[in-house]
């Protein structure tokens, strides 16, 4: 950071929650389309689909599943693939290039390592990825097809590794080759992207890379480059480079007694404003809000850390009052009722918990069901 201009600028927690609140579409008067909404938090964390649905509901109620599945699997304006921290994503198709160049370096290496613990070389990699497009050429396939495929054509070693590996088509999907294709109900297909999204240009890496971090302050700053690196699943030196190169965009400001970086463009968002009325939000599984910083202090307090950051990197659903963590949430459906219950970390006011029974009976219109709301 030493590097990055200095200002003695000490924005407020409160305004620091509203400019992430408002650029997450979290305090929206006029609701973002799902596209918008998708570039703008960079992307939706997208490894259980039912949670990506709700993620984007959470920022547009008038959003619906037929909506989204539209834009993945019919105009493929949206695509879903593996991005940061090695997790699948939908972002706008016209984004892909940006996201792949930028994490592409590291995400292929972190494979390769894995790889050589087996005694698997580097050309033994690109050969087992060349074998995996030849067997896409047809068209989409399944995790088990493409293993049926390739796993005759490659030596003993690779094969032992293909045995304890959920997914071997890791550097294909980093290097921007292959993405996820159209399946049926929870049936996974990947799909040649020369063949899904023909006709996209490749991106310098140093540029993708500036990018993505503008793109990330935008929605999450002020931030660390610890930050940064944490939410792109990226090397701290490579991260340190990336903020390097865009010093001359950036500001320093200091939050909690720690220098932070925040786009120059951005510093007046983040001055002292008059307090407005509290917003709640019901935030699902994974929320890209609750995962973007190293340090979740100014989310949550310690107490009530492992009641949301879960073993197994499973991120429980949130309650948000003004940015804050205030409880969790859960739901069930048994036919046409769906069950949401409700644990307040504390009592809430009655101005919150109103709010909170309105979302809940929101969520059950996405769903279509009739909702029964139970609050601890």
């Amino acid at each position: 950071m030493d590097s990055v201009p200095k200002t003695r600028a000490k924005p407020r927690a409160y305004d620091i929650a509203e400019f992430r609140l408002r650029r997450h579409h979290l305090r929206d008067e006029a609701p973002a389309d799902v596209v918008t909404i998708c570039r703008d938090v960079c992307g939706v964390q997208a490894q259980v689909m039912p949670a990506a649905y709700l993620q984007l509901w959470a920022r547009n109620h008038a959003i619906t599943r037929a909506e989204i599945e539209g834009l993945l699997w019919q105009s493929r304006t949206l695509v879903r693939t593996s991005l940061m921290r090695q997790t699948l994503h939908l972002i706008p198709a016209d984004e892909f290039a940006l996201y792949i160049a930028a994490l592409r370096s590291s995400r292929v290496a972190a494979v390769l390592r894995v790889m050589a613990r087996f005694g698997i070389t580097r050309e033994e990699g690109d050969d087992l990825s060349t074998l995996i497009m030849d067997a896409l050429s047809s068209g989409p396939l399944g995790r088990a097809e493409i293993n049926a495929a390739v796993r005759p054509r490659v030596s003993r070693r690779v094969r032992s590794w293909m045995s304890r590996v959920w997914s071997i088509v890791r550097i294909p999907v980093a290097e921007g080759l292959v993405c996820y294709g159209p399946g049926k109900g929870n049936q996974v297909r990947f799909i040649r992207l020369d063949q899904w999204l023909p006709g996209l240009k490749p991106m310098p890496e140093a540029t993708a890379q500036g990018l993505l971090l503008r793109k990330y302050l935008s929605a999450y700053g002020p931030a660390t480059a610890r930050d940064f690196a944490h939410w792109a699943g990226m090397p701290m030196k490579e991260a340190r480079q990336v903020c390097e190169r865009l010093k001359d965009e950036l500001h320093e400001v200091w939050v909690d007694g720690e220098a932070c970086m925040v786009a120059r463009e951005d510093l007046h968002e983040l001055a002292s404003r008059p307090r407005r009325k509290s917003v709640v939000n019901l935030l699902p599984n994974f929320d890209p809000y609750l995962l973007a910083h190293a340090d979740k202090d100014h989310l949550i307090e310690a107490r009530h850390y492992k009641h949301v950051y879960r073993d197994q990197w499973w991120i429980s659903p949130v309650i948000l009052s003004s940015g804050r963590v205030v409880g969790t949430w859960s739901y069930k459906i048994r036919g046409r009722k769906m069950t949401v219950e409700i644990q307040a970390f504390e009592k809430f006011p009655r101005p919150v918990r109103e709010q909170v029974e309105r979302e809940a009976a929101s969520v059950g219109r996405f769903w279509g069901k009739e909702v029964e709301i139970g609050m601890n």
